[in-house]
């Protein structure tokens, strides 16, 4: 799940996969924008066939800070 996960981290951010690290920051390291990550979170739920709650873990989902912070949401919904 993590190397899908950074696959498609990759079409925003233009890096090579092999550089995305848990740690990174999504806004600074990765350089995505507010709209990007929503994007972002779309596409997570098309190749994972899951469907964020936004009303119900709009402070999950706004706390997404990092690489770990957004694929341990993942791991939540695919679980």
């Amino acid at each position: 799940m993590e190397q899908k996960f950074k696959e498609i981290a990759s079409r925003y951010c233009k890096g090579d996969v092999g550089e995305i690290t848990p740690e990174m920051a999504i806004r600074e390291d990765l350089g995505l924008s507010s709209l990007d990550l929503m994007t972002f979170l779309g596409d997570l739920e098309d190749e994972f066939d899951i469907e964020f709650d936004f009303g119900a873990d709009e402070q999950k989902l706004g706390n997404i800070r990092t690489v770990g912070d957004a694929i341990g949401l993942l791991n939540e919904y695919v679980g």
